[in-house]
């Protein structure tokens, strides 16, 4: 014998805790001349007795108890392993990966994903910050299970996924009191020679905003351009430069930022969405971030 029978010896470890091949067949399912051919096999493989016949119940050989205690402790083990193996796919499974692009407002990013932490079924958040190229790698291979970003998922792209539009918000225009204080003229006009924050090349609202400086500002002067939103506001906040910010947050942002609003630009439009490996969205964390883009992306 070069290996342990495991279905036999669970049989006998069963026949063995009951004292009876009936008893032991009802335990498994099984019908009794099964179970006796499968111990008779397992002795004949072992060359040792595991029984001996007592009146109509079946004791253990001396051998057959020193198999008994190995078979405990074997099953045991085996249980203690299906119940780690448990806790760590529940604990999988309560666990949440959102990614998050950089040219996504942290604070919409905040609103949509917080209901998440609300829901009956305990959830551990984790979030993932990077460009989008990256993201939708980590999608790919579901180290994440979720985009947040400014942009569709670009066609060209061999992953599977699927965009699903969360909202849009107009834009509007921000800056510190004294650069706001400085501005002459009715807005747009006020933008003419005014030092500007401009968002980075990976924002997919920007093609759009520079198209919409040259058509309503006749001298913009661009101070700077940032891949990251947090640092347009922080410079923002400075006085370094107008910026522009979706009007869903610029309440929370003027709050926080000590900013104001020069004027709103209706006709551009910041869009969120979520990408996902779901053609539809089921996940009841997904719905509850698109429940709350919702109530947020709503300006």
């Amino acid at each position: 014998m070069t290996t342990l029978n495991f279905k036999h010896l669970r049989y006998f470890w069963m026949v063995a805790r009951t004292g009876s091949i009936a008893k032991a067949a009802e335990q498994l399912h099984l019908t009794p001349q099964s179970i006796s051919g499968q111990l008779s096999e397992f002795a004949d493989t072992l060359g040792v007795e595991l029984f001996r016949r007592v009146g109509r119940r079946l004791e253990l050989t001396d051998t057959g108890q020193r198999m008994l205690h190995h078979a405990e402790e074997i099953f045991r083990s085996g249980d203690e392993l299906l119940e780690v193996v448990r806790d760590q796919a529940g604990a999988a499974n309560a666990t949440f990966r959102v990614g998050v692009s950089d040219s996504v407002s942290k604070a919409i990013a905040c609103e949509l994903v917080a209901p998440a932490l609300s829901l009956p079924s305990p959830t551990r958040l984790i979030c993932r910050e990077g460009r989008m190229e990256a993201l939708l790698a980590d999608l790919a291979v579901h180290k994440l299970d979720l985009i947040i970003a400014d942009r569709a998922m670009p066609s060209h792209l061999h992953v599977r996924g699927y965009s699903h539009l969360l909202g849009e918000s107009q834009l509007q225009v921000l800056a510190a009191p004294a650069l706001a204080a400085s501005l002459r003229g009715a807005f747009p006009d006020c933008l003419n020679h005014a030092p500007l924050l401009l968002p980075g090349e990976d924002f997919a609202v920007r093609p759009k905003l520079m198209q919409w400086l040259q058509e309503h500002v006749a001298h913009p002067h661009v101070v700077g351009e940032f891949d990251d939103s947090a640092m347009i506001k922080a410079f923002g906040q400075s006085g370094a430069g107008l910026f522009f910010v979706p009007a869903a947050i610029a309440g929370r942002v003027c709050q926080q930022y000590g900013v104001a609003v020069v004027g709103s630009i209706p006709t551009l439009r910041e869009r969120v969405y979520a990408i996902t490996t779901e053609r539809r969205i089921s996940h009841p964390i997904t719905q509850a971030i698109s429940q709350a883009a919702q109530r947020t992306l709503s300006v």
